[in-house]
């Protein structure tokens, strides 16, 4: 009989989409059928999925530590943040509307039933759901209507572990004030606590970890160490991006934009050996001796080219490119590269057109049709193949074109500079194509070649599902599933 347990957090960043992931690998080497299941995510990271839609980047991971291709059934609602205060809406797979908060508050209740759907598709065809929750269940003030925990939780009668994080402090307060604020009925559907992120000894946590049970009454089921292996992992939150390690001799900037999207395209740069890929946050100036700069996707284009304006780095852009530097940019980066944005309807924000950097001869106009898809590709300069895949609106077209990045199903895609050293690309994923990565980045002067990216994303997920074993009660975890 297929059972199910969902891992809540006392807040955000708490670890919730690593533990699940090391779980559900653990689990499959114990000879389960898992899958994963995170029915309201918030995250401008995502992964076209097998059935041409989109989901949350996390679960696209967790459903490789499944031995699962990504599906949208694994995470069926999908908020992805355009401004402050508006998010698109992409309900099983796909968009049905950018809306406010306070909109999606009203509209939040009327997607209970396609989350429910799904998970109950998933529950069918596995052995064990583990199912991820999203923020916190202690933010009472928005369970009426809740989808993300505890009003999840009641719909699919799924059992909950609570995880703390006592890298952040306070963890003693985290779980029992989460227990103080919940309802009795809320209380009643937890079966569990566990402790995420210790550095040091865990031992030395033994009376707080004996306090938290003495307080809820709630069985503890381990306290996980720090998992130092982490970085090998796509990252899906904003909070986790960072730099890689600055021992190469090839160095390649990324601009981490306010809206910056699908980040992870950085991911196997990071584990380069002979490459310092640097993500440069706001007030901070492009190297000099910077041989590569990314200028990556966004949810925002025009919000986002405001934004690096703001920062100086179009003027860093500009010298850059005088020392003969080179500079991609990866979807609304290439859309930023050109002469004109033009968002007649507002798609995006606001209506209206924006000038772009003007270091391609190219210009885009916004669109409704979304385009989702994964693709086979064949670079121009080295005609060497690639695997990637599209997940943008707007369209491109401009003199630059006739000088294409690469070419899907013999149709040209992207462009180049006369010069070559600026190229643009709607074209994410590309950098995980270890032959190719190798090529491109000794056409830059690195010494590259060796890394499996893949490989070594596999290895850390096995390695986390050990250091899962090894901290926490799995099999009482896997018992407490209903």
């Amino acid at each position: 009989m297929s059972k199910a347990i969902m891992i809540q957090g006392t807040g955000s960043n708490v670890g919730k989409s690593m533990l699940v992931a090391g779980l559900c690998r653990a689990a499959k080497r114990r000879g389960l059928s898992v899958a994963p299941f995170k029915p309201q995510n918030m995250s401008n990271n995502a992964a076209v999925t097998s059935d041409g839609g989109e989901i949350g980047r996390a679960q696209a991971l967790q459903a490789l530590a499944c031995g699962l291709k990504p599906h949208t059934d694994m995470n069926p609602v999908l908020l992805k943040p355009e401004t402050d205060v508006g998010s698109q809406v992409v309900v099983q797979g796909h968009r049905i509307a950018t809306v406010k908060a306070r909109e999606y508050a009203k509209l939040k209740p009327t997607l209970m039933t396609a989350v429910v759907e799904s998970f109950e598709r998933l529950k069918a065809s596995h052995d064990l759901v583990i199912v991820e929750g999203a923020g916190s269940p202690a933010e009472v003030n928005l369970r009426a209507g809740d989808i993300a925990n505890m009003g999840f939780s009641q719909a699919a009668d799924v059992p909950v572990i609570l995880c703390g994080d006592i890298d952040r402090g306070g963890v003693i307060a985290q779980i029992v004030g989460t227990q103080a604020v919940m309802d009795k009925v809320d209380n009643a559907r937890v079966a569990g606590f566990m402790i995420n992120k210790f550095r040091g000894d865990p031992s030395l946590f033994d009376d707080g970890y004996a306090m938290i049970t003495q307080h809820t009454g709630w069985q503890g089921f381990g306290v996980v160490p720090w998992f130092t292996d982490a970085w090998r992992l796509p990252a899906e939150d904003a909070l986790d991006i960072r730099s890689g390690p600055q021992n190469g001799s090839l160095k390649i900037v990324c601009l981490v934009l306010s809206r910056m999207a699908n980040f992870d395209d950085m991911d196997p740069l990071a584990q380069e050996p002979n490459v310092s890929l640097v993500m440069l946050k706001a007030g901070e100036v492009i190297p000099a001796d910077t041989n590569l700069v990314i200028i990556p996707g966004s949810k925002s284009t025009r919000g986002d080219l405001d934004y690096l304006r703001t920062q100086g780095w179009d003027v860093d852009l500009a010298a850059h490119q005088r020392r003969g530097g080179h500079v991609l940019g990866i979807c609304g980066g290439y859309q930023m590269l050109g002469h004109t944005i033009s968002d007649p309807d507002g798609i995006e924000g606001v209506a209206g057109d924006s000038a772009g950097l003007g270091l391609l001869d190219v210009a885009t106009q916004m669109i409704p049709d979304k385009r989702l898809s994964t693709v086979r590709a064949m670079h121009a300069k080295t005609d060497l193949p690639f695997d990637g895949y599209e997940i943008h609106i707007g369209r491109t077209d401009g003199r630059d074109c006739q000088r294409p990045f690469a070419f899907v199903d013999g149709n040209p895609e992207g462009a180049a500079s006369p010069d070559g050293r600026v190229m643009g690309s709607y074209l994410h994923g590309m950098f995980s194509d270890d032959a190719w990565r190798a090529a491109f980045l000794r056409s830059l002067g690195a010494d590259a070649g060796g890394l499996s990216y893949s490989g070594a994303v596999e290895q850390a997920l096995d390695a986390l599902a050990d250091h899962v074993e090894t901290h926490l009660d799995v099999a009482g975890l896997i018992a407490a599933a209903r």
